[in-house]
């Protein structure tokens, strides 16, 4: 997967994805919709109280604004995946860096979903692998270099059939992609 891009595929229940961050320091956005039923998607919410943690790590699953499990973390070498930050978007680079008209996972969400007759009001708070979002005791957040190192990789088992959406983080200006995106590779097994 092209360093920047958007990717996008249907997998079918039991199907394994597995995501390797290649060079290291490399976010990857991701969100799920129900194959059956894309109204039905990932929901941040339900996913942090029923995993009882903010962080997406082996062993969490992913649920559905319907509290149904769409994928679960089988594999993890980075150990811990951010649940709050969801992704950048343009507006946001202006707001935070001054910057306008930047590459950015919000445009390509939109891009990929669009395949799959879903809108931009289906960008949702969405799972960001591999970035490294510290929360300390006063509840404020920042967005620290990645964890990850060269080869590091998440792995999940859908738990129903989904459309598995990523972004390969374009953003440069904060280091959730060490502020030089780079390819990650994405494999799926049958």
């Amino acid at each position: 997967m092209p360093a920047e891009r958007p990717w996008s595929a249907r997998l079918d229940k039991g199907d394994r994805l597995k995501i390797t961050d290649l060079h290291g320091a490399q976010a990857v956005d991701f969100l799920c919709f129900s194959a059956e039923m894309p109204v039905e998607r990932y929901n941040a919410a339900n996913t942090i109280k029923l995993a009882r943690t903010i962080y997406v790590g082996k062993g969490v699953t992913l649920y559905s604004e319907l509290a149904r499990p769409m994928m679960t973390v089988t594999a993890d070498t980075c150990g811990s995946h951010d649940t709050l930050a969801g992704c950048c978007s343009s507006q946001i680079n202006a707001v935070r860096y001054g910057v306008e008209n930047t590459p950015s996972c919000r445009d390509n969400f939109i891009s990929e979903m669009a395949r799959w007759c879903l809108g931009p009001g289906d960008v949702v708070a969405n799972v960001n692998f591999f970035m490294n979002v510290p929360v300390d005791g006063e509840g404020a957040i920042g967005i620290a270099p990645c964890l990850s190192g060269p080869g590091d990789y998440v792995e999940l088992h859908c738990d129903m059939p989904v459309i598995a959406v990523l972004s390969n983080c374009p953003q440069r200006h904060n280091p959730c992609s060490g502020c030089e995106p780079t390819p990650v590779e994405v494999v799926i097994s049958r």
